[in-house]
Protein backbone atom coordinates (compact mmCIF):
# COMPACT_ATOMS: atom_id res chain seq x y z
CA UNK A 1 0.00 0.00 0.00
CA UNK A 2 3.29 2.07 0.60
CA UNK A 3 4.18 1.80 -2.61
CA UNK A 4 0.77 2.28 -4.30
CA UNK A 5 0.48 5.91 -2.69
CA UNK A 6 3.58 6.66 -3.51
CA UNK A 7 3.30 5.68 -6.60
CA UNK A 8 0.13 7.31 -7.15
CA UNK A 9 1.80 10.74 -5.87
CA UNK A 10 4.40 10.74 -8.25
CA UNK A 11 2.39 10.19 -11.01
CA UNK A 12 -0.25 13.32 -9.78
CA UNK A 13 3.31 15.19 -9.80
CA UNK A 14 4.40 14.17 -12.86
CA UNK A 15 1.21 15.56 -14.31
CA UNK A 16 0.79 18.58 -12.76
CA UNK A 17 4.31 19.52 -14.03
CA UNK A 18 3.28 18.41 -17.27
CA UNK A 19 0.25 20.19 -17.73
CA UNK A 20 2.16 23.75 -16.78
CA UNK A 21 5.00 22.56 -19.38
CA UNK A 22 2.81 20.73 -22.46
CA UNK A 23 3.52 22.20 -25.70
CA UNK A 24 0.41 24.34 -26.93
CA UNK A 25 -0.87 25.61 -30.43
CA UNK A 26 0.08 29.69 -30.56
CA UNK A 27 -1.41 30.16 -33.79
CA UNK A 28 -0.46 34.05 -35.26
CA UNK A 29 -0.96 35.73 -37.99
CA UNK A 30 1.69 35.19 -40.77
CA UNK A 31 2.65 36.88 -43.97
CA UNK A 32 3.81 33.96 -45.35
CA UNK A 33 2.79 33.44 -49.59
CA UNK A 34 0.37 30.59 -49.33
CA UNK A 35 2.21 29.35 -52.79
CA UNK A 36 4.98 28.08 -50.32
CA UNK A 37 2.43 25.83 -48.70
CA UNK A 38 -0.02 25.02 -51.04
CA UNK A 39 -0.87 25.58 -54.82
CA UNK A 40 -3.94 24.20 -56.44
CA UNK A 41 -3.14 21.08 -58.34
CA UNK A 42 -4.34 22.28 -61.77
CA UNK A 43 -3.34 19.50 -63.48
CA UNK A 44 -4.51 16.85 -61.32
CA UNK A 45 -5.40 14.68 -63.66
CA UNK A 46 -2.44 14.33 -65.39
CA UNK A 47 -0.65 13.91 -62.26
CA UNK A 48 0.94 10.04 -61.92
CA UNK A 49 0.10 9.20 -58.57
CA UNK A 50 2.41 6.08 -58.86
CA UNK A 51 5.60 7.80 -59.64
CA UNK A 52 5.04 11.06 -57.47
CA UNK A 53 6.39 14.70 -57.59
CA UNK A 54 9.79 12.51 -58.54
CA UNK A 55 8.55 10.96 -61.83
CA UNK A 56 9.33 7.70 -63.60
CA UNK A 57 12.42 9.22 -64.33
CA UNK A 58 13.76 9.90 -60.91
CA UNK A 59 12.48 5.94 -59.55
CA UNK A 60 15.38 3.85 -58.02
CA UNK A 61 15.87 0.36 -59.58
CA UNK A 62 14.08 -2.45 -58.67
CA UNK A 63 16.11 -4.97 -57.51
CA UNK A 64 19.15 -2.55 -57.81
CA UNK A 65 22.49 -2.44 -55.63
CA UNK A 66 23.56 1.02 -53.06
CA UNK A 67 26.18 1.66 -51.36
CA UNK A 68 25.82 2.51 -47.87
CA UNK A 69 26.64 6.24 -46.39
CA UNK A 70 25.49 6.18 -43.08
CA UNK A 71 22.92 4.62 -40.44
CA UNK A 72 19.76 6.49 -40.02
CA UNK A 73 20.10 7.99 -36.46
CA UNK A 74 16.69 10.09 -35.98
CA UNK A 75 13.11 8.38 -35.84
CA UNK A 76 11.81 5.30 -34.60
CA UNK A 77 12.48 2.96 -37.90
CA UNK A 78 15.83 1.69 -39.17
CA UNK A 79 17.32 2.68 -42.63
CA UNK A 80 20.12 4.61 -44.06
CA UNK A 81 21.90 7.10 -46.14
CA UNK A 82 22.95 5.40 -49.48
CA UNK A 83 24.29 6.06 -52.78
CA UNK A 84 23.53 4.84 -56.33
CA UNK A 85 25.40 4.07 -59.33
CA UNK A 86 24.70 7.59 -60.31
CA UNK A 87 25.98 9.18 -57.45
CA UNK A 88 22.53 10.37 -56.20
CA UNK A 89 22.32 10.41 -52.56
CA UNK A 90 19.09 8.30 -50.92
CA UNK A 91 17.58 8.13 -47.29
CA UNK A 92 16.50 4.88 -47.10
CA UNK A 93 13.76 3.83 -44.22
CA UNK A 94 13.19 0.16 -43.24
CA UNK A 95 9.78 -1.30 -41.39
CA UNK A 96 6.54 -0.63 -41.05
CA UNK A 97 6.43 2.92 -42.15
CA UNK A 98 7.78 2.65 -45.55
CA UNK A 99 4.06 1.35 -47.52
CA UNK A 100 2.30 4.02 -45.53
CA UNK A 101 4.96 7.23 -45.83
CA UNK A 102 4.68 6.86 -49.60
CA UNK A 103 0.90 6.15 -50.07
CA UNK A 104 0.03 9.18 -48.22
CA UNK A 105 2.64 11.21 -49.25
CA UNK A 106 1.10 10.69 -52.59
CA UNK A 107 -2.47 12.06 -51.25
CA UNK A 108 -1.25 14.96 -50.05
CA UNK A 109 0.61 16.24 -53.18
CA UNK A 110 -2.66 15.77 -54.92
CA UNK A 111 -4.19 17.60 -52.71
CA UNK A 112 -1.84 20.53 -54.02
CA UNK A 113 1.00 20.35 -51.07
CA UNK A 114 4.38 19.88 -51.86
CA UNK A 115 6.10 16.71 -51.37
CA UNK A 116 9.66 15.28 -51.57
CA UNK A 117 10.51 12.49 -54.39
CA UNK A 118 9.38 9.29 -52.44
CA UNK A 119 9.45 5.63 -53.57
CA UNK A 120 8.85 2.10 -51.91
CA UNK A 121 11.41 -0.26 -52.62
CA UNK A 122 10.52 -4.19 -52.33
CA UNK A 123 13.54 -5.49 -52.89
CA UNK A 124 17.34 -4.05 -53.17
CA UNK A 125 21.34 -5.04 -52.50
CA UNK A 126 23.54 -2.38 -50.18
CA UNK A 127 27.28 -2.77 -50.33
CA UNK A 128 29.78 -1.65 -47.71
CA UNK A 129 28.34 -1.52 -44.17
CA UNK A 130 25.37 -3.80 -43.18
CA UNK A 131 25.52 -5.41 -46.48
CA UNK A 132 23.40 -7.90 -48.02
CA UNK A 133 19.33 -7.85 -49.16
CA UNK A 134 17.12 -5.44 -47.62
CA UNK A 135 13.55 -5.08 -48.20
CA UNK A 136 10.51 -2.96 -47.58
CA UNK A 137 11.75 0.42 -48.03
CA UNK A 138 10.76 4.06 -48.35
CA UNK A 139 13.49 5.28 -50.39
CA UNK A 140 13.63 9.56 -50.35
CA UNK A 141 15.48 11.81 -52.21
CA UNK A 142 15.54 15.55 -53.18
CA UNK A 143 14.27 16.53 -56.68
CA UNK A 144 16.78 18.64 -58.31
CA UNK A 145 15.71 21.83 -58.09
CA UNK A 146 15.18 21.90 -54.23
CA UNK A 147 17.53 21.33 -51.44
CA UNK A 148 15.94 20.80 -47.36
CA UNK A 149 17.14 24.17 -45.58
CA UNK A 150 15.85 23.89 -42.07
CA UNK A 151 12.38 22.77 -40.09
CA UNK A 152 9.05 24.68 -39.53
CA UNK A 153 6.60 24.38 -36.22
CA UNK A 154 3.05 23.09 -36.73
CA UNK A 155 2.32 25.92 -33.86
CA UNK A 156 4.52 28.79 -35.23
CA UNK A 157 4.42 29.44 -38.89
CA UNK A 158 3.62 32.26 -41.32
CA UNK A 159 -0.06 30.02 -42.36
CA UNK A 160 -1.59 29.66 -39.32
CA UNK A 161 -4.63 31.55 -40.16
CA UNK A 162 -5.12 29.97 -43.24
CA UNK A 163 -8.15 27.55 -44.55
CA UNK A 164 -5.45 25.45 -46.68
CA UNK A 165 -3.16 24.89 -43.22
CA UNK A 166 -5.97 24.20 -41.05
CA UNK A 167 -6.96 21.94 -44.40
CA UNK A 168 -3.73 20.36 -44.16
CA UNK A 169 -4.52 19.32 -40.16
CA UNK A 170 -8.11 17.91 -41.78
CA UNK A 171 -5.83 15.43 -44.16
CA UNK A 172 -3.67 14.31 -41.30
CA UNK A 173 -7.11 13.47 -39.49
CA UNK A 174 -8.21 11.77 -42.19
CA UNK A 175 -4.93 9.49 -42.88
CA UNK A 176 -4.55 9.05 -38.98
CA UNK A 177 -1.33 10.46 -39.07
CA UNK A 178 -0.83 11.03 -35.25
CA UNK A 179 2.59 12.02 -35.11
CA UNK A 180 2.34 15.90 -35.67
CA UNK A 181 5.94 17.26 -34.66
CA UNK A 182 8.78 19.82 -35.64
CA UNK A 183 11.15 16.88 -36.76
CA UNK A 184 8.72 15.98 -39.25
CA UNK A 185 8.71 19.25 -40.80
CA UNK A 186 11.33 20.51 -43.74
CA UNK A 187 11.46 23.79 -45.49
CA UNK A 188 12.85 23.52 -48.65
CA UNK A 189 14.44 26.25 -50.95
CA UNK A 190 15.10 26.16 -54.78
CA UNK A 191 18.29 26.21 -56.15
CA UNK A 192 16.59 27.58 -59.25
CA UNK A 193 17.13 31.50 -58.72
CA UNK A 194 14.33 31.85 -61.29
CA UNK A 195 11.73 29.81 -58.98
CA UNK A 196 8.88 30.97 -57.45
CA UNK A 197 8.03 30.60 -54.82
CA UNK A 198 11.57 30.54 -53.17
CA UNK A 199 10.52 28.01 -50.53
CA UNK A 200 8.04 25.41 -50.15
CA UNK A 201 7.03 24.06 -46.63
CA UNK A 202 7.04 20.32 -46.71
CA UNK A 203 5.18 17.75 -44.09
CA UNK A 204 7.25 14.93 -44.85
CA UNK A 205 7.51 12.00 -42.95
CA UNK A 206 4.21 11.22 -42.83
CA UNK A 207 4.55 7.15 -42.13
CA UNK A 208 2.41 7.52 -38.62
CA UNK A 209 -0.52 7.23 -41.23
CA UNK A 210 -2.90 4.73 -42.29
CA UNK A 211 -3.39 3.27 -38.47
CA UNK A 212 -5.28 4.13 -35.96
CA UNK A 213 -4.69 7.49 -33.64
CA UNK A 214 -5.27 7.07 -30.34
CA UNK A 215 -3.18 8.05 -27.34
CA UNK A 216 -3.75 6.46 -24.03
CA UNK A 217 -4.80 9.35 -21.50
CA UNK A 218 -2.25 8.54 -18.95
CA UNK A 219 0.36 9.40 -21.51
CA UNK A 220 -1.72 12.70 -22.63
CA UNK A 221 -1.85 13.37 -19.20
CA UNK A 222 1.77 13.24 -18.53
CA UNK A 223 2.43 15.56 -22.08
CA UNK A 224 4.73 13.03 -23.54
CA UNK A 225 4.56 11.35 -27.14
CA UNK A 226 4.33 7.47 -26.38
CA UNK A 227 2.07 5.02 -27.82
CA UNK A 228 0.27 7.92 -29.82
CA UNK A 229 -1.48 5.11 -32.04
CA UNK A 230 -0.75 2.63 -35.11
CA UNK A 231 0.50 2.72 -38.31
CA UNK A 232 -0.30 0.66 -41.49
CA UNK A 233 -2.72 -1.21 -40.22
CA UNK A 234 -6.15 -1.21 -42.69
CA UNK A 235 -7.87 -2.88 -39.39
CA UNK A 236 -7.13 -0.10 -37.06
CA UNK A 237 -7.27 2.91 -39.94
CA UNK A 238 -11.62 1.08 -40.41
CA UNK A 239 -12.19 1.60 -36.57
CA UNK A 240 -11.27 5.22 -36.13
CA UNK A 241 -13.72 7.64 -36.77
CA UNK A 242 -13.38 11.18 -38.00
CA UNK A 243 -16.32 13.66 -36.71
CA UNK A 244 -18.02 13.12 -33.58
CA UNK A 245 -19.49 16.60 -32.83
CA UNK A 246 -19.84 19.93 -34.65
CA UNK A 247 -20.32 22.66 -32.03
CA UNK A 248 -21.38 26.07 -33.70
CA UNK A 249 -18.21 27.32 -36.27
CA UNK A 250 -15.94 24.14 -34.58
CA UNK A 251 -15.38 20.37 -35.02
CA UNK A 252 -14.82 17.73 -32.30
CA UNK A 253 -13.05 14.90 -33.73
CA UNK A 254 -12.39 11.23 -33.18
CA UNK A 255 -9.00 12.14 -31.50
CA UNK A 256 -6.78 12.05 -27.87
CA UNK A 257 -3.61 12.84 -28.75
CA UNK A 258 -0.57 15.42 -27.68
CA UNK A 259 -2.22 17.77 -30.75
CA UNK A 260 -5.28 18.37 -29.44
CA UNK A 261 -4.95 22.31 -29.30
CA UNK A 262 -3.92 22.17 -33.41
CA UNK A 263 -6.76 19.74 -33.78
CA UNK A 264 -9.37 22.36 -31.90
CA UNK A 265 -8.20 25.20 -34.11
CA UNK A 266 -10.01 23.34 -36.97
CA UNK A 267 -13.22 24.97 -38.20
CA UNK A 268 -16.24 23.72 -40.12
CA UNK A 269 -14.94 25.65 -43.54
CA UNK A 270 -11.44 24.14 -42.75
CA UNK A 271 -12.80 20.85 -43.13
CA UNK A 272 -14.57 21.20 -46.22
CA UNK A 273 -12.72 22.66 -48.09
CA UNK A 274 -9.87 19.95 -47.33
CA UNK A 275 -12.55 17.38 -47.86
CA UNK A 276 -13.35 19.27 -51.29
CA UNK A 277 -9.58 18.78 -52.18
CA UNK A 278 -9.23 15.05 -51.54
CA UNK A 279 -12.91 14.74 -53.53
CA UNK A 280 -11.56 15.37 -56.51
CA UNK A 281 -8.88 12.84 -56.54
CA UNK A 282 -10.32 10.67 -59.65
CA UNK A 283 -10.67 6.72 -58.81
CA UNK A 284 -7.94 5.84 -60.58
CA UNK A 285 -5.60 7.91 -58.98
CA UNK A 286 -6.55 6.55 -55.47
CA UNK A 287 -5.68 2.98 -56.59
CA UNK A 288 -2.33 4.35 -58.07
CA UNK A 289 -1.57 6.29 -54.81
CA UNK A 290 -1.87 2.75 -52.84
CA UNK A 291 -0.26 0.91 -55.46
CA UNK A 292 2.61 3.17 -55.11
CA UNK A 293 2.91 1.84 -51.33
CA UNK A 294 2.48 -1.69 -52.69
CA UNK A 295 -0.82 -2.33 -50.61
CA UNK A 296 -2.57 -5.54 -52.20
CA UNK A 297 -5.87 -5.02 -53.84
CA UNK A 298 -8.29 -5.93 -50.73
CA UNK A 299 -6.39 -3.51 -48.41
CA UNK A 300 -6.56 -0.74 -51.09
CA UNK A 301 -10.10 -0.81 -51.22
CA UNK A 302 -10.81 -1.08 -47.83
CA UNK A 303 -8.46 1.91 -47.17
CA UNK A 304 -10.30 4.11 -50.07
CA UNK A 305 -13.46 2.99 -48.61
CA UNK A 306 -13.18 4.30 -44.94
CA UNK A 307 -11.32 7.47 -46.39
CA UNK A 308 -14.29 8.15 -48.87
CA UNK A 309 -16.32 7.31 -45.65
CA UNK A 310 -15.02 10.28 -44.07
CA UNK A 311 -15.05 12.95 -47.02
CA UNK A 312 -18.55 11.93 -47.40
CA UNK A 313 -18.92 13.15 -43.36
CA UNK A 314 -16.90 16.07 -44.28
CA UNK A 315 -18.90 17.13 -47.03
CA UNK A 316 -22.21 16.36 -45.32
CA UNK A 317 -21.44 19.51 -43.45
CA UNK A 318 -22.30 21.78 -46.10
CA UNK A 319 -25.47 21.69 -45.65
CA UNK A 320 -25.56 23.24 -41.87
CA UNK A 321 -23.09 25.31 -42.70
CA UNK A 322 -25.14 27.35 -45.28
CA UNK A 323 -28.11 27.59 -42.88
Amino acid sequence: MRWLTLFRSVVLLIALVACVNSPHAQPHSGSGDIAELWQDPVDLSERDLFNGPGGAELAPPPNGTYEFVAFKTTGTNPGYDVRDATGRLWSVKLGIEAQSEVTASRILWAMGFPQPATYFVEQFTLTGADAGVKSHARFRTDLPQWRSAAEWSWQENPFTDTPQFRGLIVAQLVLNNWDLKTSNNRIYEATDAAAVPRRQFIVRDVGSSLGKSRQFRLFAMLGTRGAQGSKNNVDDFEQQGFIEKVEGNKVRFDYRGMNQPLVDSVTVADVIWACEQMAKIPDGQWQSAFKAGWYPPDHTDRYIRKIKEKLAQGLALKATATR
